[in-house]
């Protein structure tokens, strides 16, 4: 018995440092350049204690690029939308779980092993920058389409479009559409989000598989 705990005090131990460790090297290793492109675009990380989100401004090219929102019901149009906010996860936990009084066994495996992955898109109004659960981060013009274009590809699609999952929602400013890939909590929510913050240019941590390791890696570096 003594040995089983032992071994299972250094499973964690080595959890524990995988994660601060990926925290505190960064991706990239070596920053990219700094180019001439000045600073025009403010996009938001959204954190809770096990996920994040990343919300850009709903201004007409982000409305034209996900037109097919519009179609599916989303109000886009509305005067009060001013974001669209992204997010990647396990399918069945995240349909299955709008809060955490909803949270069920089977869900919760799912979600912590191998699941189908799931993209979940929300309008929202304002968003005060001074919570302490939203980072701001402000990239060039360029960079924010590289990260459009890469959170736009992380929709699945078929020949007439990105896959809405039928009936599956929190209410009438959300929806949810199948994703590319699968998902496990190794390389879950929060590795999505690092890649697509990468892909705009910004440092994250080697590894961030919680929200609270990829906010210390993105003050550490941005």
């Amino acid at each position: 018995m003594k040995l089983l705990f032992r071994a299972l005090g250094m499973i964690v131990g080595l959890f524990v440092l995988a994660v601060a460790l990926g925290a505190l090297v960064p991706r990239p290793l070596i920053a990219p350049a700094v180019g001439d492109e000045p600073e025009l675009r403010k996009i938001l990380v959204l954190s809770n204690p096990i996920h994040t989100d990343i919300a850009v401004p709903a201004d007409d090219d982000v409305r034209r690029m996900f037109g097919f929102l519009r179609e599916d019901g989303m109000p886009l149009d509305m005067p009060e939308a001013e974001y669209l906010v992204f997010g990647r996860g396990s399918r069945e936990f995240y349909i299955a779980t709008p809060t955490w009084d909803q949270l069920k066994p089977m869900p919760l495996l799912k979600g912590l092993t191998l699941d189908r992955a799931a993209m979940h898109i929300n309008v929202a109004g304002p968003i005060p920058e001074t919570h302490p659960d939203v980072t701001a981060l402000t990239v060039s013009d360029r960079e924010y389409n590289a990260l459009l274009a890469f959170i736009r590809d992380s929709f699945q699609d078929d020949e007439e479009g990105p896959l809405i999952i039928p009936g599956a929602a929190y209410g009438p400013f959300d929806r949810f559409y199948e994703a590319d890939g699968h998902f496990t909590a190794l390389l879950g929510c929060n590795t999505w989000t690092a890649r697509a913050l990468r892909e705009a240019g910004i440092t994250t941590g080697l590894w961030n598989p919680l929200p609270l390791t990829l906010r210390w890696s993105l003050e550490l570096y941005n």
